[in-house]
């Protein structure tokens, strides 16, 4: 029967229970077919093969049965197990995260509730962490995951909880990179899948340093020695972006331009403590060539008011909060001045520690209580325009605009503006005056000042 089914397969068709209909049409290989080529190759036994085969037909199946969201949702994660089929992407070790994405997916859309935007979720038995993605199903949440072994870490209390979910997603990373990565198997901000995150991987870096140390399970350290190969490797496969001052790790493996902070400062953050507990000379050298570019570039993301997100905008009220506590954080690691000393290293060799971050977290915490200053900038404007009013802004802030004419509200307006000078719509009027106007700046965290000032508009 394997044979008969394994022969169907290499003509392009897909059986199911006995019948045969014709494939998804693709450039590359169908998923069955991709499956059948694995298991004649043997790189996969099987039992592997039944099971992912088995899957792929329940999901398709599913679907079939399915409509509106819930139809769309699993129609997207089967897209994109087609899609990396078709490219060539199915690889042994990419297959247990693909088709347990598959499965979970399958299993949530035919009985589980409809699920809000970024709705994370679990399921029975599991330790693992799965969010909403609109559009794209649930989809395994690494950094939430990592997050939450570290929280049973730090807990001291639950290393059942924690050996568990070790023990669930360790089999599931996939060999990228001469190491292993855990990939997120969807479409988002531009990336195709699969693709990976050093802010992510930093993160699991540091929980299995962790649970190493403290259960002396190899496996744990063997995982985490093998998770350095992204910090070695350049995007696509990669993280490292090579800089004239060391090395800055991205946060995206499809974005290498993208300058991210905080998952930047966080992959250090796991780098140190990975290397403070294993001692480990590649650990030391990846957090020198990354503290290195911190150092040089942490300063250009001070406003003065606020946080920068990336090179091109400010950070939300969560970015800013986020970035904040990881810049503490490797503040608290290098204030120590405790020597980092790999086996074999000449004794005292160390990590100084470095005031910038400490300074920048402390000025950070200071922005989120502190007011934005705002200016009205235009005097005079003409009649009948649509120019709007300039202002000064310090930081990021939702701006609210009245405009009176004695005591008459002629114009009212509001909008999320970046620091700058930016430009608040009003439309003019063509027989001009004098007018009072008066502007209120709340910022991300609250904090909120006003200012007034008189425009005289004229006649065109």
């Amino acid at each position: 029967m394997l044979a008969k089914r394994l022969a169907a397969l290499a003509l392009g068709v897909l059986v199911v229970g006995g019948a045969a209909s014709p494939a998804a049409a693709s450039h590359g290989p169908s998923v069955s077919g991709a499956l059948a080529s694995l298991l004649h190759s043997a790189a996969i036994s099987e039992a592997t093969y039944h099971q992912d085969y088995t899957g792929y037909v329940a999901a398709k199946s599913s679907l079939g049965r399915l409509s509106g969201t819930r139809r769309e949702e699993l129609g997207a994660v089967l897209a994109n197990v087609q899609a990396m089929a078709s490219a060539g992407e199915l690889i042994p070790s990419r297959l247990p995260a693909l088709f347990l994405t598959l499965e979970r997916n399958r299993q949530w859309w035919t009985t589980g509730p409809l699920l809000a935007d970024d709705e994370r979720v679990s399921f029975p038995g599991s330790e693992i962490v799965w969010e909403h993605y609109p559009g794209q199903g649930i989809e395994i949440q690494w950094l939430a995951s990592f997050g939450e072994a570290n929280g049973y870490y730090l807990s001291g209390d639950e290393n059942a909880d924690l050996r568990q979910l070790l023990n669930e997603v360790i089999p599931l990373a996939t060999r990228r990179a001469g190491g292993i990565a855990w990939e997120y198997m969807f479409h988002f901000d531009g990336g195709t899948p699969p693709w990976t995150s050093g802010l992510s991987q930093g993160t699991a870096l540091q929980v299995l340093a962790r649970a190493w140390s403290r259960f002396k399970e190899p496996a744990y350290l063997a995982a985490a020695q093998q998770a350095l190969g992204i910090f070695q490797t350049p995007p696509p496969q990669g993280v490292r972006v090579s800089t004239p001052a060391g090395a800055l790790y991205a946060e995206y493996t499809y974005a290498p331009s993208d300058r991210i902070l905080n998952g930047f400062i966080q992959s250090l953050v796991g780098l140190y403590d990975y290397t403070e507990i294993t001692k480990d000379p590649l650990g030391l050298a990846l957090f020198d060539a990354g503290d290195a570019e911190a150092r040089a570039i942490v300063p250009l993301y001070n406003t003065g008011a606020w946080s920068m997100y990336d090179q091109f905008g400010e950070s939300d009220l969560n970015y800013h909060e986020l970035l904040t506590e990881f810049l503490q954080h490797l503040c608290e690691r290098t204030r120590k001045g405790q020597p980092l000393t790999p086996a074999g290293s000449p004794a005292g060799a160390q990590i100084a520690g470095d005031q910038i971050y400490c300074t920048t977290a402390q000025q950070f915490t200071a922005d989120l209580h502190t007011p934005p200053a705002i200016a009205l900038l235009s005097r005079t404007l003409p009649g009948g325009a649509r120019g709007g009013l300039q202002l000064s802004l310090s930081k990021i802030s939702n701006v609210s605009l009245t405009v009176r004419q004695g005591s008459k509200v002629v114009w009212t307006n509001s909008a999320l503006l970046e620091r700058g000078r930016p430009r608040l719509l009003w439309i003019t009027p063509a027989k001009g005056g004098t007018f009072s106007v008066s502007l209120t700046a709340s910022d991300l965290a609250g904090n909120f000042s006003t200012t007034a000032g008189t425009v005289v508009v004229t006649r065109p």
